[in-house]
């Protein structure tokens, strides 16, 4: 195990002092290699060092212009401060080099849903939920960049997907709630709204909808 290895290892477990030092000691004993630059790029990410982390990628990409995971770097670097144009050029790059992973294609589809480019999202969102189809995070915010986008009836499977995978997740019941209340099921999107409300007690938009039914029904009684 050389230090670049060590230092992954110590980063793991959160030594992060020691996995510097390792990381430094591996760019000295190679100077031309990308690998120790992007490494210790992650560990100034991490640590929220973001102005040396960016020049640290940089070096990765003058020694090697295909160095995929210094633009997942990078992209990781801009997605965090919102500069989201930045960071789509860099994961696109990262994307197109080669880097097929989930990581990479779930930031680049957020950057278009945070601007509210929901069908742009879509196709980046979708691969994310196929590589890693146990994350809801990634399928919850495929499903509700479709809802976002009107495709209604392809994302009703997707939240129920996720709640087969986490019965607790009222984000997902919720939005179950709205679909069925574009449906005119009132009944299903109450029931709906008062599960999201027994997993969440403080879910907002849950109380509301929830207040808004037993208006219409309260007024329909009248």
């Amino acid at each position: 195990m050389d230090n670049n290895e060590r230092a992954i290892e110590l980063m793991k477990e959160e030594k992060y002092e020691e996995a510097a030092g390792l990381f430094n000691d591996f760019i000295e004993e190679n100077p031309k290699d990308p690998v120790g630059y992007i490494n210790f790029g992650n560990l100034l990410l991490h640590i929220n060092d973001k102005d040396r982390a960016l020049r640290f990628f940089e070096r990765a990409i003058e020694l090697d212009e295909d160095a995929a995971t210094a633009y997942y770097g990078l992209g990781s670097l801009y997605y965090e401060e919102s500069d989201f144009a930045k960071a789509q050029q860099n994961l696109l790059k990262a994307i197109e080099i080669g880097l097929e992973e989930a990581d990479a294609y779930y930031p680049l589809g957020m950057t278009f849903f945070h601007q509210e480019q929901y069908k742009l999202a879509l196709p980046y969102l979708m691969r994310a939920a196929e590589l890693s189809p146990e994350d809801t995070e990634y399928l919850f915010q495929y499903g509700l960049s479709l809802a976002q986008s009107e495709h209604i009836d392809e994302a009703k499977p997707v939240f129920q997907k996720v709640l087969k995978l986490d019965d607790t997740h009222s984000d997902a019941r919720y939005n179950l709630g709205v679909i069925a209340l574009y449906e005119e099921n009132l009944s299903h999107a109450l029931d709906q709204f008062n599960q999201a409300l027994a997993i969440q007690p403080e879910h907002i938009l849950a109380a509301n909808a929830k207040k808004q039914i037993m208006e219409v029904w309260n007024n329909t009684e009248m």
